[in-house]
């Protein structure tokens, strides 16, 4: 991987000397995680004096998402997909005179955008961060083995385009910076940010049940093999999440006790009382639900992929995502020894301590400095 790919950590005074933005203008979509991501990045931004304003893409927001999006800064929904939800790179066209539209509308002077195609073809004079939280083409590589079909190449190509135009690429770990130079060759500028929670340590008295929480529609969250494996679990599985995407892709469970999509509050209830969380997903360039698993103390079972043991090698068990019964073993071996199922639940909330929100912000914002710091590309060009 390129030395450029590293965490960035304790470098927030590197670019001490130059002021972070005053106003960023930040990409959202309401159907993952990017939402929470942007959510409480912002508002832990608020206090060094840097505003937020949302321009959010795909199925619009619930009431609650837009109370809490106008509380922490501005919202602005556009009539627009995210690459992902479309089948033509036409139906994305206009994205980025919208985004210059809004940047001069609110006087934002940085972009932050949480889809890399989305800076693709942007030549305003102000700086770009692009995040990849995940890609269809590094998704394909990790859940199919195989590269993108014929018809969704476009997304590769934007994703490139998007990658050379932004001041600085920005990947959730080392493990998905190295997926992304697999799939895309070298990224200049790349770098490593981890992402945080800001979900409260719940202790609440552990029950004997097993919880998971995913988007279940997607392939890569691995819910089908999961429901085989809750067939074989000494202790009842609970699920929460969508089953249905919006593409219309569905997942039934047969063997888990579904509740249905919750909000994050009640999740993170139900998450606080289950003595083991299992996450057996195929892709992750993070993985949100480990780490607000592992701050309730919960013992973990996550799927052996690169991503994972990245983040949580000695604080979980794993298991084979391709294999139910992995999963059924590690849940059971869990179950039937407390004295483990409190080491692990020890293990898993000390590592979580690693995941700051502060660090996460600090890194941002020496991010944005960097980002300002770069001569403009249109002026460049010039």
């Amino acid at each position: 991987m390129s030395d450029r790919a590293q965490p960035i950590r304790q470098s927030a005074v590197e670019h001490s000397d130059l002021r972070p933005p005053r106003r960023v203008l930040m990409s959202v979509d309401a159907v993952g995680g990017v939402w929470r991501y942007a959510m409480d990045l912002a508002e832990a931004m608020r206090p060094s004096g840097v505003e937020t304003v949302f321009a959010g893409f795909g199925p619009t927001p619930s009431e609650g998402q837009r109370r809490e999006a106008n509380r922490i800064g501005m919202l602005e929904w556009l009539a627009v997909q995210p690459d992902w939800m479309v089948e033509d790179e036409a139906a994305l066209d206009g994205v980025s005179e919208r985004l210059v539209e809004l940047c001069l509308t609110h006087s934002a002077n940085l972009l932050h955008l949480n889809l890399p195609s989305q800076a693709a073809g942007l030549a305003p004079q102000i700086p770009v961060v692009a995040v990849s939280h995940s890609c269809v083409t590094t998704w394909f590589e990790a859940v199919r083995g195989s590269g993108l079909p014929a018809h969704w190449l476009w997304q590769k190509r934007l994703n490139r385009d998007g990658f050379d135009r932004a001041d600085v690429v920005l990947a959730p770990s080392r493990s998905h910076a190295a997926a992304l130079i697999r799939s895309y060759g070298q990224i200049d500028n790349l770098m490593v940010v981890r992402n945080s929670s800001r979900a409260p340590c719940l202790m609440a008295a552990k029950e004997s049940f097993v919880f998971a929480a995913g988007r279940w529609w997607d392939e890569g969250k691995n819910g089908a093999v999961l429901d085989r494996a809750a067939a074989r679990m000494r202790w009842p599985l609970v699920v929460a999440g969508s089953c249905t995407g919006p593409n219309g892709k569905h997942l039934a469970f047969a063997h888990a006790e579904h509740l249905g999509e919750l909000d994050h509050d009640s999740t993170m209830v139900l998450m606080s009382k289950a003595a083991i969380v299992i996450s057996p997903s195929i892709y992750e360039p993070f993985g949100l639900a480990p780490l607000e698993a592992a701050r309730t103390g919960a013992a973990l079972v996550l799927s052996d992929i690169d991503t994972y043991r990245e983040l949580w090698d000695g604080a979980a068990l794993f298991a084979d995502p391709r294999e139910p019964g992995a999963f059924a073993d590690a849940v059971d071996r869990l179950a039937m020894d407390a004295g483990l199922r409190a080491e692990m639940g020890r293990r898993s909330r000390q590592r979580s301590g690693e995941f700051t929100l502060a660090a996460q912000r600090d890194a941002m914002l020496d991010v944005y400095r960097r980002a300002m710091r770069q001569p403009s590309r249109l002026t460049a060009a010039e």
